[in-house]
């Protein structure tokens, strides 16, 4: 790792933790720091179950705990029972609760205002772009990549979701029985793999690699969610499945697509994936790729 790239996140880091007043007890003039300000601004006007906030903000449940304490010491937040699910505890506003979210939002519109303000606007351009940029980045490297098992809720969903993205595009629809099987226990070691990939607990993408026999593989089921393209994971999800192969001692991995996947096929070429003769009776494949891993 670059020395001069983590001094940069160390020195940026504490510009903004300063900046925003995130060293304070007093969190824009509220009297409360800011864990407990933006715990109840996640609340907010239509509250939210404790299992959400824990994930959208990445708490520890004990430090999640405390802080929703605090709030209903101070007269802002009550719990009870989700509507739909007793185990469920949801955290809902107190009238109380509701004009501080108001003077939260307020306030926090003003202190946004006041960092841009001072700037002309073709430093404020620059400014909300870079934030942008930070923002997306940061996103990506909270994204993690972990084995599955390809018969879980999540597993299902991401494939479902694959399947149905391929019947759209395809310019003759997709029926999954008409292809190479990819069933559910072909995706368990010893005879593959299924990956996916998370961001705050919720799959958002997923890819498998499937023993063919003789130290060859094939990846299947390759697909990120529209909402999270652009991150880079599926280079990801690619290195990942190829660092399986290599621990599964495979040293060929192969591959077929669609002429309609434009990006996939942009993915593997850069990725050192050569065209091949056809090597399946995959209906809906055009193209046969090839890759010798060192």
């Amino acid at each position: 790792m670059d020395e001069r790239q983590i001094e940069q996140v160390r020195s940026f880091n504490r510009s903004v933790t300063r900046r925003i007043g995130a060293l304070s007890d007093d969190f824009l003039g509220r009297g409360r720091p800011l864990a407990e300000s933006r715990l109840l601004f996640e609340i907010g006007r239509d509250g939210a179950d404790v299992r959400d906030l824990r994930a959208r903000l990445s708490l520890d449940s004990g430090y999640l705990s405390r802080l929703l304490r605090g709030l209903e010491s101070q007269g802002l937040v009550k719990s009870q029972p989700a509507p739909d699910d007793a185990r469920v505890r949801r955290v809902l506003l107190t009238a109380k609760g509701r004009r501080e979210f108001e003077a939260l939002d307020r306030l926090s519109q003003d202190f946004a205002t006041s960092l841009l303000s001072p700037l002309g606007e073709a430093q404020r351009e620059r400014l909300t772009r870079a934030m942008a940029d930070v923002e997306r980045l940061m996103r990506a490297a909270a994204v993690v990549i972990e084995p599955a098992d390809p018969a879980s809720a999540d597993a299902r969903a991401c494939i479902d979701a694959y399947l149905r993205e391929l019947d759209e595009r395809f310019d003759t629809g997709f029926d999954a029985t008409r292809g190479p099987s990819a069933d559910p226990q072909d995706l368990v070691p010893p005879s593959g793999v299924l990956l996916l990939a998370r961001l705050d607990e919720d799959a958002l993408g997923c890819g498998a690699l499937k023993v063919l026999g003789d130290g060859v593989g094939e990846i299947k089921r390759m697909w990120v969610a529209p909402t999270a393209r652009g991150l880079g994971i599926a280079q990801r999800m690619l290195d990942a499945l190829e660092a399986r192969a290599h621990a599964m001692s495979l040293h060929t991995l192969r591959l077929d697509t669609n002429r309609t996947l434009l990006e996939a096929r942009a993915l593997y070429a850069r990725n050192g994936y050569v065209e091949i003769p056809r090597y399946n009776d995959n209906p809906y494949a055009d193209y046969w790729f090839e890759r010798r891993l060192a």
